[in-house]
């Protein structure tokens, strides 16, 4: 069975999303206005700027389309900002910042500092086969909180930011705090796919 999984194109990461999605054997379309969101199976939504994105999705008028479609469970998965802006709950954002939300979870924006503390480590992620994932921050947050219905598939094991967790998933709904879609390693991807193809 053919799905199409969407690409939120207003900034970042598209064209990277949209070649590991095409390595798993799916139809992928970049979305920018409500007509494309609504006729997707599921949805990436990329790294970028946090703030940017969701000044755009305000002027593309997908901010309130998207919500509803998340509350009706249209899986999702976001990556860095992406993370964010699938987060209930945002901390350090700015003033006037909104998140289409649906993950039980508080994200702390720029957790891990600026582009120039920017790192790279394994990471074991529940869901994806072994071996561990290597996983790219750069600028990235991290999950201060989860609540009940949120499950943690992955927190960094060394460092200064050991404990800190990285991935979560909710339902229908998968966020990293790293960057998959850069690495040339489609398995997260590969997992946000069987989420989709369960929910069709």
């Amino acid at each position: 069975m053919t799905i199409t999984i969407g690409v939120l194109a207003l900034q970042g990461d598209v064209r990277e999303h949209r070649r590991a999605l095409d390595q798993e054997g799916v139809r992928t379309v970049a979305v920018r206005r409500p007509a494309e969101l609504e006729a997707v199976d599921g949805l990436v939504i990329p790294g970028g700027e946090s703030t940017t994105i969701d000044k755009l999705l305000g002027i593309f008028e997908l901010r309130e389309p998207l919500r509803a479609m998340l509350r009706d469970g249209l899986p999702a998965y976001g990556s860095c900002a992406g993370m964010i802006l699938l987060a209930d709950r945002v901390v350090d954002g700015t003033s006037d910042q909104q998140t289409v939300g649906g993950i039980d979870m508080t994200v702390r924006r720029n957790a891990f500092g600026r582009q120039v503390d920017s790192f790279e480590t394994d990471l074991t992620v529940d869901g994806v086969e072994s071996p561990p994932v290597r996983a790219v921050f750069i600028r990235a947050p991290w999950v201060e909180s989860v609540g009940e219905r949120a499950q943690v598939l992955a927190t960094v094991s060394s460092g200064p930011a050991a404990g800190r967790i990285v991935a979560v998933r909710q339902g229908s709904l998968l966020a990293t705090s790293f960057h998959p879609e850069i690495t040339g390693d489609t398995r997260v991807h590969e997992l946000f796919v069987s989420i989709v193809r369960k929910e069709r």
